[in-house]
């Protein structure tokens, strides 16, 4: 069992005083000696992560935005970390895989070893064409371009020259001379829910976020739709004789009751910017609550250990973020389930 968290970003992240801050001053100059308020909540938050056992940080990618630079908030922190992984979003729509080859291996030997790739076949038709991509939004062509990109990336891991002809891309003799940090190359991770971005998961990926009924009413129903997914994914997999791995997105939190701990922790996501997007509340978080993850400690354990029997092996959390919600988690959840796995923690979480 394996639990990750996201790097607080704006377009990711309700209920952060310093990320609304960060968003108010992102329009003008900074006080002279001041570092921006994400980057400091990002580094603080996700090196006590790294010290309370997570596995893995989600850098996610938002160009058109306040968000910092996915792979440059990555780079600048995940060298500092001693354990955790980082996996870093790339749109093939925005970036050539010859790039992401290089920009991977580069921070896979900087961790080292650590580095993953969140693989996004794009949506966001505005900030493709402003930001010089291209969703291919009419078509099931973007899930061919994601293949491929994937195709070049562990291509030119593998063998130098690489060379490659494709309908979307086209590389002749190209050189990377420089290697990831470690035989088994940086695993692809990647979402999808239509029946060609199912195809494309199980061609290229070795992690699938498990999609599911966003209109589930209780756990019950959420329950049903990721027993639904997996039967679907592990269908085609079987065709292709590969194996991928399942992990899933719940908000977590922690009271006397759930219906305590939910309330405690609409309060602490609610925006109390005049300005604040709610839907991000409404159609992110909302729906990660259904999960069954709110509530007694034991009860969120319970429910995990459920779930990590029907297949699901990483649980990548939402929540609040602060060091306080993850010293939390992991006194909770991380250390206890890694003991009843028969996993020992590390040293570091013993002080949590």
């Amino acid at each position: 069992m394996q639990f990750g968290l996201y790097a607080p970003v704006p377009h990711v992240t309700v209920g952060s005083p310093e990320i609304a801050r960060s968003v108010r001053e992102a329009g003008g100059p900074l006080p002279d000696g001041v570092l921006d308020q994400q980057y400091e909540l990002s580094r603080d938050v996700l090196l006590a992560a790294d010290r309370a056992g997570f596995d893995i940080i989600l850098f996610a990618e938002r160009h058109l935005g306040t968000d910092l630079e996915a792979w440059m908030l990555a780079a600048a922190i995940a060298p500092m970390t001693q354990q955790i992984r980082a996996m870093v979003a790339v749109h093939p729509g925005l970036w050539s895989p010859q790039l992401i080859a290089k920009m991977a291996t580069t921070l896979d030997r900087m961790t080292p070893g650590r580095m993953a790739i969140n693989l996004v076949t794009g949506w966001n038709v505005e900030e493709h064409r402003m930001f010089g991509g291209d969703t291919l939004p009419d078509s099931n062509d973007r899930y061919v371009r994601a293949e491929e990109f994937i195709d070049v990336v562990r291509g030119m891991w593998r063998q130098t020259p690489y060379s490659f002809k494709g309908r979307f891309f086209d590389v002749d003799a190209a050189q990377l001379l420089l290697k990831p940090a470690t035989a088994t190359p940086p695993e692809i991770f990647t979402a999808s829910r239509s029946p060609r971005g199912l195809d494309m998961v199980a061609r290229v990926a070795d992690w699938w976020f498990l999609d599911f009924d966003k209109t589930a009413r209780c756990t019950a129903e959420v329950e049903d739709s990721l027993r639904r997914s997996i039967d679907g994914m592990r269908e085609r997999m079987s065709k292709l004789g590969r194996t991928v791995r399942f992990a899933f997105n719940p908000f977590i939190a922690f009271g006397p009751s759930r219906a305590v701990a939910e309330a405690e922790a609409r309060r602490l996501l609610t925006p109390t910017e005049p300005d604040a997007d709610i839907r991000k509340l409404e159609n992110r978080i909302a729906p990660a609550m259904m999960a069954g993850c709110v509530g007694r400690p034991e009860d969120v354990r319970a429910q995990l250990a459920k779930y990590h029997a029907m297949g699901i092996e990483l649980f990548l959390f939402k929540f609040p973020p602060t060091v306080g919600h993850v010293e939390e988690i992991a006194r909770e959840v991380v250390v206890p389930l890694r003991t009843a796995d028969g996993v020992r923690p590390l040293a570091a979480t013993s002080a949590i």
